[in-house]
């Protein structure tokens, strides 16, 4: 799976559930929440003001180790 800035909360989510956590710390506690599940990631960090590279290295990273 491929991961940008574009890709969508809930697309991701799906694919991978163990990826929660990184979005947990970042303070988005509103995972299952229709409205978070369709925002892209960059729109995610800019929401809560993470830098959203920080978090594409984070969720990469995690994918490769699995």
């Amino acid at each position: 799976m491929t991961v940008d800035r574009n890709t969508k909360i809930g697309e991701l989510l799906d694919a991978d559930r163990t990826l929660a956590p990184i979005f947990l710390n970042m303070g988005m506690h509103c995972l299952g929440c229709p409205a978070s599940r369709n925002e892209t990631i960059e729109e995610a960090c800019m929401v809560h003001g993470v830098d959203p590279d920080e978090i594409l290295e984070q969720i990469n990273e995690h994918l490769a180790n699995k």
